[in-house]
C-alpha cells in the first residue's frame, strides 16, 4: 500500500506539556458531580481547621501558598476568592470570614492539573476570525485540539497560527499559563444542561481551555470537529463533539463567534446518539445537514430544520476497500469545493490500524457518491506508530487555502502534526 504521493508532512509537531497547568475545583468529590452529605461533612471539617487557625497563622499559611504557586496562574488571590463563594452553598452557618480566611478556604477547594499531561491530539482548523494585520495571501488559523490529562479526563484547548501565500505553516508560541473560563449562564433542558462560558483573564488563545462542566462532560469533551458556518451574512463557528460521562457518550453542540464566549449545548434525536457527527458549513436547499455515523460502521447523511435535533438519516458510504473493512467515520466537516463536497474519512483495518482517505459527494445532493480513495491518503508511518493508541492517525478537520488542502492530524493519540495536499493532484486520484 503506497503513500500518496502529492501529501507533504509538515514535522510541525504539537506535543503534550506537563508543565501547562490549570487551578480546578477540589470539593472534596470528583468533578463536576454534586456534593453529597459526606463531602460535604468534609469541606465543613476543612473549614473549621482554617477558622480555628489565629490571624498570624493564617496569614503565613496563606503567604506561603502565594510564594509557592504566584506566577503560575492568573490573579490567583481573586481565584481564591471566587471559590471560596462557591463553596459557601456546601458550607454550615459561620461567622464572616476575614478577607485572609476567605482566600486560604478558597485555596484549600482548588487544585493544579495538568490538562495535557497525557496527550494533545485530533485536531481541527478553522479560519481565524480576525484576519487584521495579515500578509497579501496568508491566512490566520485556530486550531482546536483535545487535551488529555490524569484520569484520562479529556479537555478543549486552541493554538493560532498562520498560513503564508507559498503554503508554509506556523504556530504561534504556546503561553505559558493556562485559564478556564467563568459559566455566565446555565439552564435545565430536556437532554441535559446548556451552558454558557466566557474567557475573561486569556488574552493568547492557547491560554483557553474549556473543562467538562457538567454531567454528561464529566468524563471528558472530545474530538470537537469546528466548522466555520455562514448562513445569510451570518458567520458562526460551531464544532460537535463528544459529551463522555465514564459509563455513556452523546453527542454535543459548542458554538461561538469569537472564542473567547461559547455555548455547550446537548444534541437531540436518535441521530444524536452516537459519536462523530460532522456539521456542513452551510444550510442545504435551507436546511442543515451532518456526517453522522450511526451504527458504528457506516456514515451517514442527516438533514434537519432544527440545529439541536437530528433524526433519521441515509446511508451514503460503507465499507468497501482493505484499509476500511472494520468501519469507517468522518474525518471533520465536509469542505465545499468547485467539483463537490469534499469528506475526509477515517477508515479502520487489520490489528485496527486508522488512516485517512476521503471521499467527494454531489454539491446539490451530497447522498450522491462522485468519488472516493481507493487508498489511503494518510497512514502510519513507522515512526508514527507508537503513542498511547498505536497505529493511529487521525483529525477532527482540515480547510483550503490557495489550491492547497491543509490537515492537521494526531498520531497514536499522543501528538499532532500538519500535513498538506494539492487539491487538484487529489481529485485526479479519486475513482
Amino acid at each position: 500500500m503506497l503513500q500518496a504521493t502529492f501529501l507533504n508532512r509538515r514535522a510541525l509537531y504539537l506535543r503534550p506539556d506537563p508543565a501547562r497547568v490549570i487551578v480546578r475545583p477540589f470539593k472534596p468529590a470528583t468533578e463536576p458531580r454534586d456534593l453529597n452529605p459526606t463531602d460535604k461533612t468534609r469541606a465543613n471539617h476543612i473549614v473549621e481547621r482554617v477558622l480555628n487557625l489565629d490571624s498570624q497563622a493564617a496569614a503565613a499559611q496563606l503567604a506561603d501558598v502565594l510564594e509557592n504557586f504566584q506566577g503560575r496562574h492568573r490573579n490567583l488571590l481573586k481565584t481564591f476568592e471566587l471559590r471560596a463563594d462557591e463553596m459557601e452553598e456546601a458550607l454550615l452557618a459561620h461567622s464572616t470570614f476575614s478577607e485572609v480566611q476567605r482566600q486560604l478556604i478558597g485555596a484549600y477547594f482548588l487544585h493544579e492539573y495538568s490538562f495535557e499531561a497525557s496527550a494533545l491530539f485530533n485536531p481541527s482548523i478553522v479560519p481565524h476570525p480576525d484576519q487584521s494585520g495579515i500578509r497579501s495571501g496568508s491566512l490566520r488559523f485556530i486550531l482546536s485540539l483535545r487535551a488529555v490529562g490524569e484520569g484520562h479526563v479529556s479537555s478543549l484547548t486552541f493554538r493560532a497560527g498562520a498560513i503564508a501565500a507559498d503554503g508554509s505553516i506556523t504556530v504561534d508560541p504556546t503561553a505559558r499559563l493556562a485559564t478556564s473560563p467563568r459559566i455566565t449562564h446555565r439552564t435545565a433542558g430536556p437532554s441535559g444542561d446548556e451552558v454558557d462560558v466566557v474567557f475573561e483573564l486569556a488574552p493568547d488563545i492557547s491560554e483557553r481551555v474549556i473543562f467538562p462542566v457538567t454531567e454528561s462532560q464529566s468524563n471528558g469533551i472530545e474530538d470537537a470537529r469546528f466548522v466555520q458556518f455562514s448562513d445569510g451574512g451570518r458567520t458562526t463557528y460551531y464544532a460537535t463533539y463528544t459529551a463522555y460521562k465514564g459509563t455513556a457518550i452523546r453527542s454535543e453542540l459548542i458554538e461561538t463567534a469569537d472564542f473567547l464566549s461559547f455555548r455547550m449545548t446537548p444534541l437531540q434525536g436518535a441521530a444524536a446518539r452516537n459519536k462523530g457527527m460532522a456539521l456542513f458549513p452551510r444550510k442545504i436547499d435551507g436546511r442543515y445537514a451532518m456526517i453522522a455515523r450511526q451504527d458504528n460502521e457506516n456514515l451517514y447523511l442527516v438533514y434537519s430544520d432544527d440545529l439541536y435535533r437530528w433524526e433519521g438519516g441515509q446511508a451514503i458510504l460503507q465499507p468497501q476497500f482493505p484499509w476500511e473493512f472494520v468501519q469507517i467515520g468522518n474525518c471533520g466537516s465536509p469542505i465545499e469545493l468547485e467539483e463537490g463536497w469534499l469528506m475526509l474519512t477515517h477508515g479502520v483495518g487489520p490489528v485496527r490500524k486508522y488512516s485517512i482517505g476521503a471521499a467527494l459527494l454531489d454539491k446539490r445532493d451530497p447522498s450522491k457518491l462522485l468519488a472516493r480513495s481507493r487508498e489511503p491518503l494518510l497512514r502510519p508511518e513507522p515512526s508514527e506508530r507508537e503513542g498511547y493508541v498505536p497505529n493511529v492517525v487521525y483529525t477532527c478537520g482540515a480547510m483550503t487555502h490557495n489550491g492547497q488542502l491543509i490537515l492537521p492530524y494526531a498520531v497514536s493519540d499522543t501528538y499532532s502534526n500538519f500535513a498538506t495536499i494539492e487539491i487538484s493532484a487529489l481529485m485526479r486520484s479519486m475513482s
